[in-house]
């Protein structure tokens, strides 16, 4: 019998998986399983944005507000797509620039979906600073983002629901319904 993780790999043939979903969504904390299971590499581009800038993104917010910022993510996604073989978790406003898709759809892009109160509970108990979230009214600012993301989101070649599940389980989802996206080699007939 065929190892599934292996023929799921074969089948992926290198192509990298873009997490995308709001703050708090568990890009990270599921990226990271993901890749371990698939035998890939992990990217976290907030962190290389943060290496690249070599400051905090709250600092880049501050010094050059969301439209630098989002030059800077643009950039590091352009370099991080020229990579094979990744899972990576992109900031929650990637989707924002309609000239990131190119790079995101090089890969597999994967939303990760959580409904609104689950979020404003996760972003509560997170000690991240989110630069969108410095606001009079953090919950209306979050719906507003909401808003103009969801249908962004919704682009993305496959959408995980998260109830509860650990970032664990949330991997696991994912490489259960990867195989939807990728047709096996071996089931295809010559024509």
């Amino acid at each position: 019998m065929t190892d599934p993780i292996l023929s799921l790999k074969e089948r992926l043939g290198g192509r990298s998986i873009y997490l995308i979903g709001m703050m708090g969504s568990g890009k990270t904390s599921t990226g990271r399983p993901l890749a371990k299971r698939l035998g890939y590499g992990f990217v976290d581009a907030d962190a290389v944005i943060e290496q690249v800038a070599n400051c905090t993104i709250p600092e880049i917010f501050e010094r050059d507000g969301e439209e630098g910022f989002r030059l800077i993510e643009s950039q590091v996604l352009n370099a991080i797509s020229q990579r094979h073989s990744l899972v990576v978790a992109t900031g929650g406003g990637v989707v924002t620039k309609p000239e990131n898709w190119g790079q995101l759809h090089s890969g597999i892009v994967v939303w990760l979906d959580v409904d609104r109160l689950q979020l404003i509970e996760r972003l509560r108990g997170d000690a991240t600073q989110r630069p969108l979230l410095q606001q009079p009214d953090p919950e209306a600012a979050l719906d507003a983002l909401l808003l103009q993301r969801r249908p962004l989101y919704d682009e993305a070649d496959l959408t995980v629901v998260i109830q509860d599940e650990t970032p664990d389980d949330v991997a696991d989802g994912i490489l259960q319904l990867l195989p939807t996206l990728i047709k096996d080699p071996s089931q295809q007939r010559e024509r």
